[in-house]
């Protein structure tokens, strides 16, 4: 059952992110350039925080999820040097090419070679930051 809950999960995801155009580095760029400012995807984060925001508030009543043993809600609250520097990173990989790693995953079914080097890279820097850490 978490197998089926977790594609069912992923599936809607994947669908949301192709839909609200997500996937499209065009877009994605064209929100993150303050001189021709593309607005659209401002309103897929306000619907995603909105949704958020509802759910939140009623599954934390709850001791543990459906399928789940446990939430997986972070514990770590401290803003250090580790952090400020994986989010600088973060930004500046996803204003460079316009894909985090959600789309990216999803935007691999559009094959293009960029794309694909792209994921690869992003792998190679989960793989580095793992053994450095």
């Amino acid at each position: 059952m978490n197998l089926l809950m977790a594609l069912i999960s992923g599936s809607v995801f994947g669908f949301g992110l192709v839909l609200s155009g997500m996937t499209d580095t065009n877009k994605v760029i064209g929100f993150l350039d303050v001189q021709q400012w593309d607005y659209d995807l401002m309103f897929v984060m306000v619907g995603a925080i909105a949704v958020m925001f509802v759910t939140y508030r009623w599954v934390v009543t709850h001791s543990a999820p459906v399928y789940a043993e446990s939430f997986s809600i972070p514990t770590h609250t401290v803003i250090d040097k580790k952090l400020v520097v994986g989010s600088l990173l973060f930004g500046i990989g996803w204003a460079l090419y316009g894909l985090c790693p959600g789309p990216s995953v999803i935007s691999l079914l559009y094959q293009h070679t960029s794309l694909a080097v792209f994921f690869v890279s992003m792998l190679v820097g989960f793989f580095v930051v793992d053994r450095v850490k």
